[in-house]
């Protein structure tokens, strides 16, 4: 994740994101490393993904509870309601998939292990490429075995 880049005697080097420090109970620390360890990611991806989708979630939380409050006591939405932006998280198509390496589930957050199947997402670039069946057929040597829905 290189965000920008430093010069230093000439030389450009990207650089990480920032750094967090925080002071932690040793026993959250010890979770912590564990979960990383069961995981097969490192402590920092750990507490980073974390931090995201709390944020997320609380994020989640708080619309809804403004549109039930809305809902609940008869007042109409405002004109014009931000409409989130999708772009970075539209995904055009699934593709079911054996895990390579550990991972967590977008939506639920459900810890998945290396060698789980699951689906992974196709993201929409600016004009996704899409071809019919028979079309990716045709792409395919003849006697390459052929799928079918």
């Amino acid at each position: 994740m290189a965000v920008s880049t430093k010069r230093r005697r000439g030389k450009t080097r990207q650089t990480k994101d920032r750094v967090l420090q925080a002071r932690i109970p040793r026993d959250l620390d010890e979770e912590l490393r564990g979960h990383a360890e069961q995981l097969g990611l490192s402590v920092s991806t750990v507490v980073r993904n974390v931090l995201l989708n709390t944020f997320e979630l609380v994020e989640g939380v708080v619309v809804d509870s403004t549109k039930l409050a809305r809902v609940i006591q008869g007042r109409k939405p405002p004109a014009a309601e931000p409409v989130p932006d999708e772009t970075e998280s539209a995904v055009i198509g699934w593709q079911e998939a054996v895990l390579n390496l550990n991972g967590i589930c977008d939506q639920c957050n459900t810890i998945l292990h290396k060698g789980e199947r699951a689906a992974v997402g196709v993201p929409v670039t600016a004009r996704p490429v899409l071809l019919c069946l028979p079309c990716l057929t045709s792409l395919s040597p003849p006697d390459a075995p052929t799928t079918t829905a």
